[in-house]
């Protein structure tokens, strides 16, 4: 490794969300370009800056940094060369020469400890003075800050993030308190703060430690879906969290006193039977069942009116060429005389026609009606199903790119403008696939109407929950307290897909259909994941395209975990191999433990709120922009771009996203899944890959779900045995939530 050291000329790039920036570094006489991180780097900076000479195939001979110093300059020369180059506001390059010539050596020394003498120079005010002082002061304050967190194994990037939050107060926090930083700031988790604390010296048992312990666990569960722990189950857990080494020790009985305090303070609520909620969680859960109650308006009818309705109902859909059975129009009728209605049932129930037979009626009754579903395809399907425009819910609660509080303080939530101060302009709402819907979402969705309105709320109930915490659907089927239509039966036309059918017999616990006779639905004997690879490539790039006309893009692999040899890590590298293989024409990145390759089918794994997309038209003219991308919106590479450290991905309604190297955890090669992941989208052709793995992952509705995700074509390679069992085991995976329990206390109290 070389060492470096000179001042900088001008930034010929600097990419503002990376901190990548390309530097001319000005080295005696001679000028060098230097690329790497440079996040508070300025013209006029002296750097020591230390890496290795490396030749682009495209800009050159360059320094590649891996890790920089700023220094103070340390000769006249530097000094005036710094004053002048802009660093400073105020002082240009004549005035630097002015003040150099007056102080010399002595310049610096004389700005930060004597700066009223600067007045002798002409030009310069006791204001400018001033102003010049404190900026020079600031700016060692940075640099001694970001040495300061160096120490403690914290990078340029997270340094840059704790200066900008707490300022002059990072030495405190640091040596008192580091656990803070992962309550105030956004990406900062326990397992970072603990490896600060460490360093630092906090005692394993201490009670900063042992509460970021807690917090982090509740935090852990919610990503499983979870809105709360029992109390036992959170001390074990959180337990498993603190003793990272067989010599640490923390007590049952600490836990459970730092639980009492952050109930106390009121970061978290403790339920009279021992659940513990994060308060967020709770408060969320409690105000979705108080709002729920608002909207949950029944109209007083007597049983002729009733029935005059009924025959109304059905007159209208018979002349619109639509036959409703029993259970259709038990629907359509609770849908107009109820505030908030459930309608739940498999595929080929009859949903779609249900919803449409709501949507004709509420226009003949000059209803302004508004359609949504959780994701961008669903919504997609909704549109083209009614002939409706549906939007995600996201778009119909017009989230910006300006992000809220959350219960931490941390700017991480979700901002939507319509709210309770600015509600949704409609009678009535149909939210579709209600199963996809997770706490934070519903909780949003129901600020923004106002009582009186009609909510109608369709799902399958026997897929997966949520990806995000909560079982919301499953919650308000099982509070009784909302009118809850199941659609049972299988109508003409799809009795003809053996993909229905075979979902109806996984939902049933009775054994599929695997004789491949079906047009439909296909199983392939395989006991050898090598063998499976095998198949799976032939069916995705060569015979499945042409029988479903779809594109091999659309071909989705699903799979029930993340790791193992058919797991989603391993499918994505071979698929990716023989799929989009390495071509001299093909930029890629390797990040972390994989590469990206352009033209790779990737999806975004987590919200985003914030970052930009744009629609370009011809030319590359933007001819639509806004801000938000979303768990599970899946896209192609366009573009990967080392200089400016970015890559382009297009989703869904071409809406091109560029995401800085350094956020490239938000993307994951899809082209295989989780079933998890699947949620709410459909696939022309699903292709499963079922061979074995543990038990708790191999359940029915699992299954359930796989195959629910396929339009044309559901191919299963591997193990037919597996396949029976996933059917036999109807266990699920509990998780814990209350917003039942919330909705029949608010229900008791309005009882009263």
């Amino acid at each position: 490794m070389e060492k470096i050291k000179g001042y900088v000329d001008h930034i010929i790039y600097k990419g503002n969300e990376t901190g990548f920036a390309v530097l001319s570094l000005v080295i005696g006489d001679e000028e060098t370009v230097v690329t790497g991180t440079f996040r508070d780097v300025g013209v006029g900076d002296t750097l020591e800056v230390s890496g290795e000479y490396v030749t682009h195939p495209v800009y050159g001979h360059q320094f590649k940094a891996s890790e920089y110093t700023i220094v103070m300059p340390e000769d006249t020369v530097s000094m005036q060369r710094y004053l002048g180059s802009g660093a400073i506001k105020g002082v240009g390059e004549a005035l630097a020469a002015r003040i150099v010539r007056k102080f010399g050596d002595e310049t610096f020394r004389v700005i930060e400890e004597e700066p009223e003498r600067l007045v002798e120079i002409k030009g310069i005010s006791e204001r400018i003075a001033m102003s010049i002082s404190m900026q020079m002061a600031e700016k060692r304050e940075m640099r001694d800050a970001m040495i300061f967190l160096q120490k403690y194994g914290i990078g340029d990037a997270l340094a840059v993030k704790i200066y900008n939050t707490y300022g002059s107060r990072i030495y405190s926090v640091i040596r008192e308190n580091p656990y803070q930083l992962s309550d105030d700031i956004s990406g900062v988790g326990f397992r970072t703060a603990d490896e600060i604390a460490e360093r630092v010296g906090i005692g394993v048992d201490s009670d900063f430690r042992v509460r970021s312990g807690i917090l982090y666990t509740l935090l852990q569960a919610a990503g499983d879906g979870n809105t709360y722990l029992p109390m036992d189950i959170l001390v074990s857990r959180t337990l498993a969290v603190l003793q990272t080494r067989p010599d640490y020790y923390i007590s049952d009985d600490l836990v459970r006193i730092q639980i009492g305090n952050l109930a106390v303070d009121k970061k978290l609520v403790v339920k009279g039977d021992g659940d513990v909620y994060a308060a967020s969680y709770y408060y969320e859960e409690q105000g979705c069942a108080a709002m729920l109650e608002d909207l949950c308006v029944t109209e007083e009818m007597s049983s002729k009116e009733r029935q005059d309705l009924r025959e109304q109902i059905l007159k209208n859909q018979t002349e619109g060429g639509m036959q409703l059975d029993k259970r259709q129009l038990d629907a359509v009728t609770e849908s107009v005389t109820n505030g908030v209605v459930i309608i739940t049932g498999g595929p080929g129930t009859g949903k779609t026609t249900t919803i449409n037979a709501i949507i004709g009626y509420y226009r003949r009754m000059g209803m302004d009606i508004m359609l949504a579903a959780p994701t961008g395809r669903a919504a997609k399907r909704m549109t083209e199903a009614t002939g409706y425009e549906a939007k995600t819910i996201h778009r119909l609660l017009e989230v910006s790119g300006q992000v809220d509080d959350d219960e931490k303080g941390r700017t991480n939530a979700a901002h939507f403008e319509r709210n309770r101060e600015n509600p949704l302009e409609a009678d009535a709402v149909i939210i579709d696939e209600m199963s996809m819907v997770d706490i934070h979402l519903f909780y949003a969705l129901l600020k923004a109407l106002l009582p009186g309105m009609h909510l109608v709320l369709v799902g399958d109930s026997s897929q997966l929950p949520s990806v995000g915490p909560g079982q919301v659907l499953r919650d308000l089927i099982d509070s009784g307290r909302f009118p809850t239509i199941y659609l049972q039966k299988i109508f003409r036309q799809a009795e003809k897909s053996d993909i229905v059918m075979n979902a109806h017999r996984i939902h049933d616990g009775i054994k599929p259909v695997l004789d491949n006779k079906s047009r439909d639905f296909f199983f392939l004997e395989r006991d050898n994941s090598g063998v499976i690879y095998k198949h799976m490539i032939e069916l995705i790039r060569d015979k499945l395209p042409s029988y479903v006309k779809a594109k091999p893009y659309d071909i989705q692999v699903l799979t029930p975990m993340k790791k193992g040899p058919l797991g989603a890590a391993e499918l994505n590298g071979v698929l990716q191999k023989w799929l989009n293989p390495p071509d001299p024409s093909k930029k890629e990145y390797a990040y972390k433990d994989h590469v990206f390759r352009e033209q790779d089918k990737v999806m975004q794994i987590k919200n985003n709120y914030q970052i930009a997309w744009e629609v370009v038209g011809d030319y590359n003219v933007p001819i639509d922009s806004g801000t938000g991308v979303f768990n599970g919106d899946m896209g192609i590479i366009k573009q990967i771009n080392e200089y400016s450290q970015e890559m382009v991905v297009e989703f869904d309604e071409n809406k091109r996203v560029r995401y800085p190297f350094s956020d490239l955890d938000e993307i994951e090669l899809s082209y295989a899944i989780t079933i998890h992941k699947s949620q709410g989208s459909e696939y022309p052709a699903v292709i499963l890959p079922i061979l074995g793995g543990p038990r708790m992952l191999l359940g029915r509705n699992l299954l359930y779900t796989a195959v629910t995700r396929a339009r044309n074509t559901v191919c299963i390679l591997g193990s037919r045995e597996t396949v029976f069992e996933m059917v036999d085991n109807d266990q699920q995976l509990r998780r814990y939530t209350g917003l039942k329990d919330r909705i029949k206390e608010i229900n008791d109290i309005s009882d009263k």
